[in-house]
């Protein structure tokens, strides 16, 4: 595999677009496909089995594109598939999401987390194992976030109807005593200007974007595939209308960008 080969990265939808930011500012010379998979958005309701069909079709997409790894950005496909592509494709650098239980554990001062995600996510036993391993004496409260992906979708980032839904999760959260919250989702960081204006200064808010684009950095070093850039201009598709996609991504990331069909 060539090391100028790009990078794939895929999610249920745009949230993944989260991921790729980061994996641009830690790596530039990397030039990186994303496959959206807006038309089975959201993946937290789905099950196993279907997340993994998904996956697997995906995937196999991205490396038919000449994908010299694989980014799974989202924790709903990373809970259900990542065990089996890692399986299939056993000498391929692939990087996964786990919510942030052992930083914000680190990190929180009253001992009390809040975690917002996905059904899907919180009802995994990876999450649990997670909590088994890393929580320890902090006391972990989980809020299931039904229709925050489907906002981010649609790039309403700042409506009054956003921050209701988002104020009814994490006003709960805060009464408890939480003072670190875990975004738990790929699409939830595009809502952490949102965030900032319905949670005190001194809460702190943790996603798991910047530490996926360093564990992908190191896999590249390991498998000598860092790429010397220049990097490729973005590909991207969407399994759902790529328009909508097109018109979100200069509000999400800053690009615009032809968005195909996938």
């Amino acid at each position: 595999m060539a090391s100028n080969a790009p990078v794939g990265v895929f999610d249920s939808g745009v949230g993944g677009l989260s991921v790729l930011r980061e994996i641009r500012q830690l790596l530039p010379h990397e030039s990186l496909l994303y496959v959206a998979d807006s038309g089975h958005v959201p993946y937290g309701e789905k099950s196993a089995e279907y997340i993994r069909e998904r996956s697997r079709t995906i995937a196999e997409f991205l490396l038919g594109q000449g994908a010299k790894a694989l980014v799974l950005a989202c924790n709903t496909a990373t809970v259900a598939a990542v065990a089996e592509l890692r399986e299939r494709y056993p000498t391929l650098p692939l990087v996964g999401m786990e919510p942030a239980v052992k930083p914000a554990a680190a990190a929180t001062r009253s001992g009390l987390v809040g975690v917002l995600a996905t059904t899907g996510t919180l009802k995994s036993a990876k999450f649990a194992a997670l909590l088994d391993r890393f929580a320890g004496d902090v006391r972990v409260i989980t809020q299931p976030c039904p229709g925050l992906v489907e906002c981010v979708e649609a790039g309403e980032l700042d409506s009054a109807a956003t921050r209701e839904l988002l104020r009814g999760y994490v006003e709960p959260l805060l009464a408890e005593g939480c003072d670190t919250l875990i975004l738990g989702c790929t699409h939830y960081p595009f809502l952490k200007p949102l965030l900032r204006e319905l949670v005190p200064a001194s809460v702190s808010l943790i996603d798991t974007g910047a530490a996926v684009a360093r564990q992908l950095q190191r896999l590249l070093e390991r498998e000598q595939l860092l790429a010397d850039g220049p990097a490729e201009p973005t590909r991207y598709w969407s399994s759902g209308e790529p328009e909508r996609m097109r018109r979100v991504l200069p509000l999400l990331l800053g690009d615009e960008a032809e968005v195909r069909a996938f």
